[in-house]
């Protein structure tokens, strides 16, 4: 399936109090990864109210017809930003903002991408998603980073991508593709087929410890099928802004089999959760920063899957 880029929609009134006019925020920080791929570095913090959230890698691919944002950031303002980012490169029309998952650092900048008459696009399975976290997620945000987000800020796909989509950009095709459960059960990737460079969302991990919040075993298997890609590099949703691949799996792909072998173990002792979650550590904890934050939650996390092995297992086909 292909689609190509929906013609340019009347400007839409701003949103007071959510979106700072056009011109007025500052452009984020992106790096040129490659021809026409842009990508703004995440901070390894955990979101509280001084980075509102802002830490994951986000950017943009130009075509010659139009261009595509690569996730939108964790607010509207973020959003905005990166639209100015946009603008300093390019006036051609922003057509698609490309969702890798429902984490609220990749989601809440969609809301600023409204006024350009973007289509947006995710896994199939991400509109229920965004649903369903949409009042926790708007708790957390005035909890922790002391921004008012309500669910009608939540963006939903119109495009939903059920295995393969091909968009086209104008002189360059960006092929989606959606993945069964893993880091969650909603992640999109994106190739772009012009420089062999591979937008991986929260599906790798680099310096951040992963964070699983879908399978450990699904996260797994989807490494091995990753590796098949043919691509020159690679862009985690949180770390450097490019790595080689799929040299850059290596580390993940590390932590998460001696993960499953520990917990796997640790079930064989017949060890509860809590003795699991106080015991198991990593070979190599010095390797990744918010360990201490994360490790005992994915502990967790693994232990609650893999205590039904045999009935967590995903069919051959979704």
């Amino acid at each position: 399936m292909s689609t190509k880029p929906p013609a340019l929609v009347p400007f839409l009134a701003l949103l007071i109090g959510l979106l700072p006019p056009p011109g007025s925020a500052d452009p984020l920080k992106v790096t040129e990864v490659a021809p026409g791929v842009f990508v703004h570095q995440g901070v390894h913090q955990v979101p509280d109210a001084r980075n509102h959230g802002e830490i994951a890698n986000i950017g943009f691919v130009i075509g010659e017809n139009c261009v595509a944002a690569i996730d939108s950031g964790a607010s509207p303002a973020e959003g905005q930003q990166l639209i100015e980012a946009i603008r300093e490169k390019t006036q051609l029309p922003i057509s698609y903002v490309v969702n890798t998952h429902v984490h609220p650092d990749h989601i809440y900048g969609n809301l600023a991408f409204k006024k350009e008459g973007a289509r947006f696009i995710g896994h199939h399975k991400l509109g229920r998603a965004m649903a369903e976290r949409a009042r926790y997620y708007g708790e957390r945000a005035q909890r922790d980073l002391g921004l008012t987000l309500t669910e009608e800020s939540i963006v939903p796909p119109d495009l939903p991508v059920q295995d393969t989509l091909s968009i086209d950009l104008g002189g360059r095709a960006l092929i989606l593709t959606a993945h069964r459960t893993a880091h969650t059960d909603n992640d999109l990737s994106i190739l772009d087929t012009k420089t062999r460079t591979l937008w991986l969302g929260d599906l790798l991990f680099m310096g951040h410890l992963p964070v699983i919040d879908g399978s450990l075993i699904g996260w797994l298997r989807e490494i091995k099928r990753l590796r098949r890609t043919e691509a020159d590099r690679v862009i985690p949703g949180h770390g450097p802004v490019s790595a080689s691949w799929p040299l850059a799996l290596i580390s993940e792909e590390k932590y998460l089999q001696d993960l499953a072998t520990q917990v796997r173990e640790s079930l064989r002792k017949n060890s509860t959760i809590e003795q699991a979650m106080s015991e198991i550590k990593s070979k190599t904890p010095g390797d990744w920063l918010l360990y201490d934050e994360f490790h005992k939650r994915n502990v967790a996390t693994a232990f609650a899957e893999l205590e039904w092995e045999e009935e967590s297992q995903e069919p051959t086909e979704e």
